[in-house]
């Protein structure tokens, strides 16, 4: 991986910047900070202002783990392109088919692991989060976790910050929505940005002059090609990709 912000790989940002590129960004760890409980995750006011700034001059979709109408509420009022709820999920074709799987596996997930102190099940209908972020024993929740999950049948397991998230195995993910969105939109180029396993789904894809794939912290063995070294960084990333927009445009505008 790459410091994005080295003088050296500035370039490639200015590349896909003059491109028809489409901007897709997560939300947690990425756009808002990662907070003790999800429920008050949010954008800081300066996060939010450049946001809007690139979604007026880029196509530009948040694709996140949170249910869909959750990651809406906290985006009310922002004119985005498009919006990807669960992983990747939703909206789905497939959605009929994880929901059903999601209300077989609540009720064995809730007997297992309900009664574990500092543990939350968060059902987002088409998955389940299991956070254990409260818990003492984080080592022994996630186990318990994990062995609840052998339980379960077509169980895709996707680990995160203190959470494991409990996905319908074959569900559109994070790669596959970007790749859509990409060809609704006609867009030639997408960046995208995120922080967790979750991202790897996009940042497998490979696709070197057709993805610019940017992780918020580095970290070995993931599949992004660069990365910013923290959440902090998202500021200056979103700055700077309005201004190199911006440019294009002044320039095109003196030819």
């Amino acid at each position: 991986m790459r410091y994005l912000f080295a003088k050296e790989n500035l370039e490639i940002l200015d590349q896909f910047a003059w491109s028809n590129t489409l901007v897709g960004l997560d939300f947690d760890g990425t756009l808002a900070p990662i907070v003790d409980d999800p429920a008050w995750a949010g954008m800081r006011t300066s996060t939010r202002r450049l946001l809007e700034n690139v979604a007026a001059l880029y196509p530009c979709a948040i694709i996140s783990g949170r249910a869909q109408s959750d990651v809406r509420v906290r985006l009310r009022g922002l004119e985005l392109d498009a919006l990807v709820g669960n992983h990747g999920l939703e909206p789905s074709s497939d959605s009929e088919r994880c929901a059903k799987a999601v209300i077989k596996w609540l009720p064995v997930v809730e007997k297992r692991l309900g009664h574990l102190p500092g543990v939350m099940i968060e059902n987002k209908t088409y998955s389940l989060a299991v956070h254990y972020r409260h818990s003492r024993r984080k080592k022994d929740a996630k186990r318990a976790i994990l062995d609840c999950a052998k339980e379960l049948d077509g169980v895709r397991l996707i680990g995160g910050k203190l959470v494991v998230n409990l996905v319908p195995r074959g569900a559109p993910h994070k790669g596959l929505a970007l790749e859509r969105l990409r060809d609704k939109l006609r867009c030639d180029t997408a960046i995208y940005v995120g922080d967790d396993e979750t991202d790897e789904d996009v940042f497998m894809l490979g696709q070197p002059g057709r993805l610019l794939s940017i992780r918020v912290g580095a970290k070995a063995g993931s599949h992004a090609a660069y990365y910013l070294k923290d959440q902090l960084e998202i500021d200056p990333f979103l700055r700077l990709l309005a201004e190199l927009r911006q440019a294009r445009g002044r320039r095109a505008a003196d030819k």
